[in-house]
């Protein structure tokens, strides 16, 4: 099978852990053991998140400028293709560490977004490390940052506007063709828009499940896996809370789901299902191999009614 795998932000840092290369290091150590196991059969596209580390340089980009006033801050595309250098380089040298008989390939990849999209008036992407709410009032107060809660504590958003297409899509299809494990459209891609023949880089964080979707619709995927904390569950949180095995898109629409986490999930799988090219499923990074069997996670798929179970 062609498989798309939408890799969490969770997989590579988890919430509240230091933001070093250390720990990033050693989780997506962890993370290549799953995906290797499941890469000598099918062919593997690996979009990952970029949350904590694209914030985590926009902070290091501030701190830098007070020390050296005349240094333009690097805009936040560019922080963005950083990023894709430096969580790709981890995944794809800890793949060939798992197993050196893995060709991979990292390609920074570009996401064109449209300057109209409303997201641009209501930022809503979380980035970069968590704060106590005094600190992050504190910093809007010296700041034109904008924090929201995000749990127990707070972070830092951005705007998150839509992935209208994917640059480097015949790229992409001639790396997955040559046998190539490929790591693409990291942090949803580095955002552009165009202007004219050009393409400019837009200040902005789009979601990377989101683009994983598109990604999987274009290079037409079999199965668009996102890997987060587990399974979908109805009625999340409440005393009647169950885990869903199976589920249509029509079937998960009956149900509310918080849109900082399971809810843009839950739309990018269902955008692909009913697109008719293939199945989706939510699951747990360490139970990939048993989602592509159905043993684990939430497989959408297309069916009749509010089926569910």
């Amino acid at each position: 099978m062609r498989i798309v795998l939408a890799l969490g932000g969770n997989a590579l840092l988890a919430r509240g852990q230091a933001l070093t290369a250390e720990n990033q290091r050693e989780n997506i150590q962890k993370a290549a053991a799953s995906i290797a196991a499941i890469s000598r059969e099918h062919e593997i596209v690996i979009v990952h998140g970029n949350g904590p580390q694209v914030g985590l340089l926009m902070e290091q980009n501030s701190a830098y400028q007070e020390y050296s006033p005349e240094t333009t801050p690097y805009p936040m595309d560019v922080l963005g293709s950083q990023t894709c250098g430096m969580v790709g380089y981890m995944l794809q040298q800890e793949l060939r560490n798992v197993d050196p008989s893995l060709a991979v390939a990292t390609l920074v990849t570009q996401t064109e977004v449209s300057k109209d999209d409303p997201a641009f008036a209501n930022p809503t992407k979380f980035v970069g490390p968590v704060y106590t709410e005094e600190r992050a009032k504190e910093l809007m107060a010296c700041s034109d940052k904008i924090f929201k809660a995000d749990g127990n504590y707070f972070r830092r958003v951005v705007p998150s506007p839509l992935p209208k297409a994917i640059v480097e899509k015949q790229q992409v299809e001639t790396l997955l063709q040559a046998g190539n494990v490929v790591i693409a459209c990291g942090g949803g891609g580095v955002p552009v828009c165009r202007e004219g023949e050009r393409l400019e880089g837009v200040e902005c964080v789009i979601d990377k499940d989101l683009t994983a979707e598109l990604l999987s619709e274009t290079i037409n995927a079999d199965l668009f896996i996102i890997l987060t904390d587990g399974s979908i569950f109805r009625h999340y949180g409440k005393p009647d809370q169950a885990e869903m095995k199976v589920a249509t898109p029509e079937g998960l629409s009956h149900f509310s789901f918080p849109a900082g986490s399971m809810g843009p999930k839950v739309d990018a799988v269902c955008k692909f299902v009913n697109s008719g090219r293939g199945k989706a499923a939510i699951g747990s990074l360490f139970d990939l191999d048993k989602i592509l069997v159905n043993e684990a996670g939430t497989l959408i798929q297309q069916g009749e009614g509010i089926e569910y179970y």
